[in-house]
């Protein structure tokens, strides 16, 4: 539609129009305000959910007896016996004496030749060890396709044999270069010497080949196989119940495989970090290579004649370089416990809900008592109180807030009129008491008081309701409802240390009914209803809007929005098609003007 805009009546149209629209769009800003109300209100509602639920989950740890159940234990001598108690340990004294710890399995290797570097490869060292050490494997080396002009490239692995399996000798290497494929004569070595332009020089260290003429970029060097050098071994080591770790389709053992670049610090660094629980490392001071059970005590196959704790199979590990001995044994500790003798594999053990750790051998006594970790436990259920206390001062704080209708939410055009800060502070005024009385979150209040000062049914102990251990109400009414620990909490330390069961029953009760459950299982229950009703309400942010109330009067008032813009703009329009009537009438009473004038002249 063209819109004439004042070039005949010369008014500003569109100002008109615009002040005109102001008035019209008054309604449509009273929608935005309540929707922008609504938002606000449900994001209140949910952050006192999130409150509510976090503090449900710290009820939880409170329906746990480790929280009333802590121990505190004292060794008369840490330096040769440590312990912890869980909370399933009798408070009482134990004696222990006559202590030989246990140790663990450990065979050392012979000497080895004093020029054996352990950081460099076995291969490259084979001298220093029997032949017999070795195993040939085969290697399908894949075709290899050069980026650049070279004369050197490195094989998949090295250590390399001359002998080839399928025939006889790595007799040639074929490399293609535009479609043409020329064959270079293999000679394998330590000492490359002259190379000729038809030959390529493997060294069978590093598996290095060096050809003798330089390989342009492109050409490929194509597939073959080769025969490497490797280390082939497997331990055996057994658990506490006398069962293999290793693997069942190997016998129990753990096999282990290495090719002969690996060196010897590599190799014992692997065999520490599998899962065959021996740590192995080489001693330059002796030229030795120590292997040692991770795990103490006597720990032997349960068929084995001779008990050894460590199988070794293999020459490396036997007979061509270490000559280990299979037959070391570890043993167990051994000592008396309340005068009774035993025995474990380990030295760390537990027994009557209380783990020891020895420290060292020793023959006298050494005494360790078990006793309420008192402080402990107090302190547990002083940081729940102070808890609490948060949370219902910031829920009371959002239910008592005045609303401030002097101040509702702006609109865009007005918010441009204002600085950030002075925005900022007028949305702040604008959320204030927007849950003020809330009869959801009030009556969630109301209960979660009672269910502190109820008594607890059905409890064997000497206390029943909360200030029987000495916590009550505070007497300041503006606190509404905050609770108090009387004094300097001697009271409660006395009921923790008096009885402690029925401190926890208290807390923590089961029940079929609201008056047999402890205060916490109560408070839980009536948490998880105020927060099921306040969704229904306030929805969650994973939910659609017709699942919650608010959510569905915000779909309404934004369908309202939605009808009242379309309105909006056909009213905006109509004024135009008036203005622009208007202005079509005024061009032709004045070209009626110019016309009658003409005849008058």
């Amino acid at each position: 539609m063209v819109r004439v805009s004042g070039l005949a009546s010369g008014m500003d149209i569109d100002q008109i129009v615009s002040d005109l629209m102001k008035a019209e769009r008054m309604p449509i800003d009273k929608m935005k305000k309540q929707k922008q109300t609504l938002e606000w209100q449900r994001d209140d509602y949910r952050s006192m959910n999130l409150l509510l639920s976090d503090f449900n989950n710290l009820a939880f740890n409170m329906t746990l007896q480790s929280s009333y159940s802590s121990k505190t234990v004292s060794s008369a001598d840490e330096t040769k016996v440590k312990a912890a108690a869980t909370s399933s340990a009798g408070n009482a004294s134990y004696t222990l004496s006559n202590v030989t710890m246990a140790t663990a399995a450990q065979t050392i290797s012979t000497s080895i030749d004093s020029s054996m570097d352990p950081t460099k490869s076995l291969w490259s060292q084979r001298g220093s060890m029997d032949s017999s050490v070795w195993t040939e494997k085969t290697v399908e080396q894949a075709a290899i396709t050069l980026s650049a002009d070279t004369s050197t490239v490195k094989l998949a692995k090295g250590a390399v044999s001359a002998v080839n399996q399928n025939t006889g000798t790595l007799n040639s290497i074929s490399v293609t270069t535009d479609g043409t494929s020329k064959a270079y004569t293999v000679r394998i070595g330590t000492v490359a010497g002259t190379i000729n332009s038809n030959e390529v020089f493997i060294n069978e260290d590093t598996g290095e080949m060096t050809f003798g003429t330089t390989l342009t970029s492109g050409s490929t060097i194509e597939a073959f196989s080769y025969q490497q050098n490797v280390l082939n071994f497997s331990m055996t080591t057994y658990d506490s119940t006398g069962k293999a770790t290793g693997n069942i389709q190997d016998g129990g053992s753990t096999p282990f495989e290495f090719d002969g670049s690996t060196s010897l610090n590599t190799l014992l660094t692997q065999i520490s970090n599998s899962k065959v629980g021996i740590s192995a490392f080489f001693d330059e001071g002796t030229n030795k290579v120590v292997m040692t059970r991770k795990d103490t005590g006597n720990l032997s196959s349960v068929d084995s004649p001779d008990g050894s704790n460590m199988v070794f199979s293999g020459a490396f590990l036997t007979t061509g370089f270490l000559q280990l001995a299979g037959d070391a044994k570890g043993t167990d500790a051994k000592f008396t416990l309340n005068g009774l003798e035993t025995t474990r594999k380990s030295n760390t053990f537990t027994t009557g809900g209380v783990t020891y750790t020895l420290q060292n051998n020793f023959t006298g006594d050494v005494r360790v008592n078990i006793s309420n970790d008192t402080q402990k436990v107090f302190d547990t259920i002083k940081d729940f109180v102070t808890k609490y206390n948060e949370l219902i001062e910031k829920i009371n704080g959002k239910i008592t807030e005045e609303r401030d209708r002097n101040y509702q939410p702006l609109t865009d055009q007005e918010r441009e009129k204002l600085t950030d800060k002075q925005a900022e502070q007028w949305d702040d005024k604008a959320k204030s008491g927007l849950l003020k009385g809330d009869t959801i979150l009030s009556s969630g209040l109301n209960q979660m008081r009672s269910n502190w000062y109820a008594s607890v049914s059905g409890v064997s102990g000497a206390f029943s309701q909360l200030t029987d251990i000495g916590i009550s109400t505070s007497a300041n009414y503006s606190d509404r409802g905050k609770l108090v620990i009387e004094g300097d909490g001697t009271k409660l330390k006395e009921a923790i240390e008096k009885d402690p069961q029925s401190v926890m029953d208290l807390f923590m009760k089961s029940g079929s009914t609201t008056s047999e459950k402890g205060i916490v299982r109560r408070l839980r229950d009536t948490i998880t209803q105020t927060v099921s009703k306040v969704e229904q309400r306030a929805g969650r942010s994973t939910w659609t809007s017709e699942q919650f109330l608010l959510g569905r009067n915000l779909k309404s008032v934004n369908n309202q929005i939605t009808s009242f813009e379309s309105r909006l703009t056909q009213v905006e329009d109509r004024y135009y098609r008036q203005f622009t009537a208007m202005e079509k009438a005024i061009q032709n009473a004045n070209a009626q003007s110019a016309q009658l004038s003409q005849y008058f002249s």
